[in-house]
């Protein structure tokens, strides 16, 4: 399938989402939303096991694109409506997608930008790679996740320094905060993050999922919610294929060659 502002593949289990509108910074258009919503139901089908998000250029992205043809006839901008209709529903499904969800950010990583990634199962950075919550520069709110995850992964205090100075976050610097798993020079970030996709795609898929369940799940659970929660979901894992194929790898002293099932 061919699309004007994302590239999109699939390969050995890896699906690879390329963020391409280099002129603009790969900030978000209506059409890029389009796109990645019809993309959408091939990521939930078996065959793809892990995603990849990226940006093509100098960027991963610079958040919303805000530029004259993205406005209304009459210059209104409802930001709670495309919040609604379009960086919700994309931060949503990244969440509740049973498989894991890669984000290699290239570039700057500003506004929602920024939220793509902090929405992301696990996040590598270029070490030229910045990261910037853009949003009190114009007088808005951050928004698509941010003011949920900043506080959760960096603190409040530092979520809070984000969130109201602006100030732009070098990629070792959000590394030591705890917003990204691990920076990498720029010549080694895609081997590297294709390198884990691969890995990924070739591992438990199923159990990945439920993994991402138990997580999301302990950010509001006390502790025996969480408790019950690991109960249930380790129940779950235990009657998968993944499994029964993991301990028989161990006793046999080999690899263990998941399916995903």
């Amino acid at each position: 399938m061919a699309y004007t502002t994302i590239d999109f593949v699939v390969e050995n289990g890896v699906a690879k989402i390329i963020l391409n509108r280099p002129e603009k910074l790969n900030s978000f258009s209506d059409e890029m939303h389009r796109e990645i919503r019809d993309i959408m139901p091939i990521l939930k089908k078996d065959d793809v096991r892990c995603i990849l998000i990226t940006g093509a250029g100098r960027a991963f992205g610079a958040g919303a694109d805000l530029s004259a043809d993205s406005m209304s006839a009459d210059g209104e901008f409802d930001a709670g409506e495309t919040l609604q209709k379009d960086y919700n529903p994309l931060i949503t499904f990244i969440r509740n997608l049973d498989k894991p969800v890669i984000c290699a950010v290239n570039g700057i990583a500003a506004g929602a930008s920024m939220s793509l990634a902090l929405a992301a199962d696990i996040v590598l950075a270029a070490k030229s790679a910045s990261f910037l919550q853009a949003f009190c520069h114009i007088g808005l709110v951050p928004d698509a996740g941010s003011t949920f995850f900043l506080p959760r992964l960096a603190g409040m205090g530092k979520a809070m320094g984000l969130a109201m100075l602006g100030d732009k976050i070098p990629a070792e610097e959000a590394e030591r905060m705890g917003l990204i798993w691990k920076v990498y020079p720029d010549e080694e970030l895609m081997p590297a993050a294709e390198s884990l996709a691969a890995r990924m795609a070739a591992g438990p898929t199923k159990g990945y999922g439920l993994i991402k369940k138990a997580m999301n799940a302990s950010l509001e659970n006390n502790l025996q919610e969480q408790l019950d929660i690991e109960r249930d979901l380790q129940r779950e894992a235990g009657r998968t294929e993944d499994f029964a194929e993991g301990v028989s790898a161990f006793f046999g002293k080999r690899k263990a060659q998941f399916k995903g099932r």
